[in-house]
């Protein structure tokens, strides 16, 4: 089937209430620099080193609901929870070994349920 869009994702939206309150504590989670807001001071990009963008969107009506909206990748889930608990961080779920990833989740400062995930299984690392 032909289609006009790309098979790439560009960009995941985080809902936060105020971008001024959240950009710190991602800064310090993701141990990065965040950028200055933009588009009248509702949206922070975080940078990532591979695939989509990150941004912290006070556009939209907030609301925390539903699953993780994505994960990160990490090497090894005992430096993880150590991070989490050096930032003062509860584990919500986790860590669980599911067969192919070992996850966690956990909730930021809006109760956006975030989600961490070591690979366990068999298959190539990312």
């Amino acid at each position: 089937m032909e289609t006009p869009f790309r098979l790439e994702i560009g960009q995941v939206f985080i809902p936060v209430r105020d971008v001024h309150v959240a950009a710190p504590w991602y800064a310090e989670l993701l141990g990065t620099e965040v950028a200055a807001p933009t588009h009248d001071a509702t949206i922070v990009d975080i940078p990532m080193q591979s695939g989509p963008g990150l941004s912290l969107d006070a556009n939209a009506p907030f609301t925390a609901d539903g699953p993780p909206r994505f994960f990160w990748w990490a090497d090894d889930m005992g430096s993880v929870l150590a991070h989490l608990e050096r930032l003062g961080i509860d584990v919500v779920r986790g860590p669980l070994d599911i067969g192919s990833v070992e996850l966690l989740h956990f909730r930021d400062l809006d109760g956006n349920l975030l989600m961490v995930c070591v690979p366990t299984g068999p298959g190539p690392r990312p």
